[in-house]
């Protein structure tokens, strides 16, 4: 990649906003985390993306430190 290519990459990614999530205590098991492939279970806190995805709280705001979009849906 040329270096004009990447200085363009670069500004793209670090303006791209950070999605915001709802946090809420998880009612009923609902499958699994697919940022740590664990299951989501009855009374974990977990964040609800716009898209509706849902993770474990914490596994999403680590995921959110390296990357700005949904895990399961990386071009909304």
């Amino acid at each position: 990649m040329a270096a004009d290519e990447i200085e363009k990459h670069l500004l793209v990614c670090f303006s791209k906003t950070r999605l915001i999530y709802n946090k809420d205590i998880l009612s009923r098991d609902s499958g699994e985390c697919t940022i740590c492939l664990d299951d989501l279970e009855q009374g974990d806190t977990i964040a609800r993306l716009p898209c509706l995805c849902i993770y474990h709280k914490g596994c999403i705001d680590e995921w959110f430190q390296v990357n700005r979009s949904c895990p399961e849906h990386p071009t909304d």
